[in-house]
């Protein structure tokens, strides 16, 4: 009877694991979520993660607090998912301590004076705020971003207004709901706090109210499941789900992707680039959760196809393009208006080992009886480069009449030469460096064979949030593209399309 018993409990406990199992997997992987949240964001969120559970049943659970001391809190802890931050230079501090990674806003934020309703002390500027007859409270720096901010932009007037404030709280929400018991007459805090708290009104300072932080939805370094993560961040941040209730609750939303329970990018890429960031767009749809579709071929025929697509209504046209070279933005400016220029290669003279043809220069391609490979000039980057080169070094006719085969893309080349067709081929310097053993270089003048690759977010694209977050993951992995051979020159900010540095020569 015992071994009866003891088999039943067994059978009974393997059934609960599979439960247990059957609804993490329901779920997306998880059955709950951790999240550290700036207290002044606690009635927003809250209802977000309720309408969360309820449409995919998965719980959230909140720890509220100052966003100084939630920060300490994630240190020591080291484990939860999200971690929602009242300003911009909280979510900085927490990168610079490696604490989160990737970043989603959610709302925007104004430092306001909280008074009670009529302002029946007239406060109106900082002078006031230090009258007698005012008990100015104030949180704690330490602990609130609200207060890191004030201090920042108020200097010197900050520690005075310091040294005469009644009490110091941890959280804004904690001064709200003291103005609102009339244990205090004024209080620093965000602008969409006071619209939460019945009875109170803004005063705003010109030293304070012009200002804008971002409240943000930061993935924790330490997250799990990041996918369960970034989807219910996505949730907070879409304009029909979350940013809808946090404009109900009085905050300004700050924009995100519309909601998709699995958003999809389309991606656009001239074929050097396939070299570097084919893993890693791997790793960035299996972290995100998403469906990444790309299309790698020559720039020349990328752009003819978003030109015979009419326009960016078509739901094959491209979210993102990531262009072999800036000339090859000009023509499709209008869908990308910028773009931040991610790599350089260099474009070079390929020949097998040893060189036994003996070429030397661009001009040697014109000595009779090679057989010379180029990218062909209509469908590709490399091609319509190599063909202005020529031609401006007045080359084009003597060597085009050596040219026995033009591609769309230089691994074409690569390939023909490794199997003997070719004695010289036109290339990028990065599709020849992995196999040394195979080729010899012969670099060209920098002047013409320098070639940098955009990387650009289309104007009107659904996704714009998750394709600039994709723009983010690739430049976290720099190393990938040096290792791949490309020189780095991913960290400046994005560069109007219609001032892209193209020399005269490649201008179309």
């Amino acid at each position: 009877m015992t071994r009866r018993l003891l088999a039943l409990a067994c059978f009974a406990l393997a059934l609960a694991v599979l439960s247990l199992v059957w609804m993490r997997r329901d779920d997306g992987g998880r059955a709950s979520l951790t999240v550290y949240c700036a207290a002044g964001l606690k009635k927003p969120v809250e209802a977000v993660a309720e309408a969360y559970r309820k449409e995919f049943g998965v719980e959230v659970n909140l720890q509220y607090g100052g966003t100084g001391t939630l920060l300490s809190q994630i240190e020591v802890a080291k484990r939860g998912d999200l971690f929602i931050a009242a300003d911009d230079g909280s979510l900085a501090d927490a990168e610079k301590r490696k604490l989160v990674a990737e970043a989603l806003p959610l709302v925007m934020q104004r430092p306001v004076v909280a008074v009670k309703a009529g302002n029946p002390l007239k406060i109106r500027d900082l002078a006031d705020l230090g009258r007698d007859d005012v008990r100015l409270a104030l949180a704690n720096p330490e602990a609130a971003s609200i207060s890191k901010v004030s201090r920042r932009l108020l200097g010197g007037e900050w520690e005075r207004l310091a040294a005469k404030a009644v009490v110091m709280k941890p959280t804004v929400t904690e001064l709200a709901a003291d103005l609102q018991l009339g244990a205090i007459d004024a209080a620093i805090v965000w602008d969409a706090v006071v619209k939460q708290f019945d009875g109170l009104g803004a005063v705003e300072l010109a030293e304070l109210s012009s200002h804008r932080e971002n409240a943000s939805c930061a993935v924790l370094s330490v997250c799990q499941d990041p996918v369960a993560a970034l989807r219910f961040a996505r949730y907070l941040a879409a304009p029909d789900r979350g940013g809808r209730i946090f404009a109900e609750h009085g905050f300004t939303p700050a924009g995100g992707d519309p909601w998709t329970e699995k958003p999809s990018l389309v991606l656009y890429s001239g074929g050097v680039n396939r070299l570097a960031i084919e893993p890693v767009l791997k790793e960035f749809a299996d972290r995100e959760g998403v469906d990444l579709t790309t299309v790698y071929n020559g720039c020349g025929i990328l752009c003819a196809s978003m030109k015979a697509m009419g326009d960016t209504a078509n739901p094959k046209f491209p979210d993102v393009y990531y262009a072999c070279d800036v000339c090859f933005v000009p023509p499709v400016a209008e869908q990308f208006p910028e773009a931040v220029l991610l790599t350089e290669t260099a474009i070079v003279i390929a020949v097998p080992e040893g060189n036994p043809a003996g070429i030397q220069t661009l001009s040697d391609l014109a000595r009779g009886g090679l057989r010379v490979g180029l990218c062909n000039a209509e469908q590709s980057t490399l091609g319509f480069m190599t063909n202005a080169m020529l031609r401006q070094t007045g080359l084009l006719e003597s060597v085009r009449k050596n040219v026995v085969v033009e591609v769309p893309t230089a691994d074409f080349l690569v390939n023909q030469m490794r199997a003997g067709s070719l004695d010289a081929i036109v290339v990028y310097e990065v599709n020849v460096a992995p196999h040394p053993d195979h080729f010899d270089m012969i670099r060209l003048p920098e002047e013409f064979s320098k070639a940098v690759q955009p990387f650009a977010v289309r104007a009107d694209s659904p996704n714009a949030r998750l394709a600039g977050r994709l723009l983010g993951f690739l430049r976290s992995r720099s190393a990938v593209f040096e290792a791949a051979g490309f020189r780095w020159r991913g960290d400046g900010a994005a560069v109007p399309s219609d001032q892209l540095d193209v020399p005269p020569w490649l201008k179309q």
